[in-house]
């Protein structure tokens, strides 16, 4: 098992930044793929980013590109997520998963642990 625990979460103003991150601890994997996903209330789970932990290679949707920047820690197991010029459109709740192998996958399906999520609000 995986265990995945955010932090950073809270209220900004819009144009704000804030710094999640993801400390994953348990079983380890030799190739994989950690990512964000957010979820606004009334709306679907929607892939944020991701960061293929071999290589360090990232992708990140279209809304949030020169906005929010991934980086890792490899000897905490952790990967933070900075997110820069906030929107209100980026009030979600925001979760932390992981897949094994090196897809960088949009679907939440394709991810095997989650953590609990963190609640991010940007107000206008």
């Amino acid at each position: 098992q995986v265990q995945l625990v955010e932090s950073g979460g809270g209220l900004v103003q819009a144009g704000g930044s804030l710094r999640l991150s993801c400390a994953a601890s348990g079983r380890t994997f030799s190739n994989y793929v950690m990512a964000w996903f957010r979820q606004a209330p009334g709306k679907e789970r929607e892939y944020v980013a991701a960061i293929r932990w071999s290589s360090g290679s990232t992708y990140y949707r279209d809304s949030v590109k020169g906005r929010f920047t991934l980086s890792r820690d490899n000897a905490k197991n952790t990967v933070y997520l900075q997110m820069n010029s906030l929107k209100p459109e980026d009030t979600a709740v925001y979760y932390c998963a992981v897949r094994r192998g090196s897809y960088l996958a949009e679907d939440p399906d394709e991810y095997d642990y989650w953590g609990q999520g963190t609640q991010v609000t940007v107000s206008s």
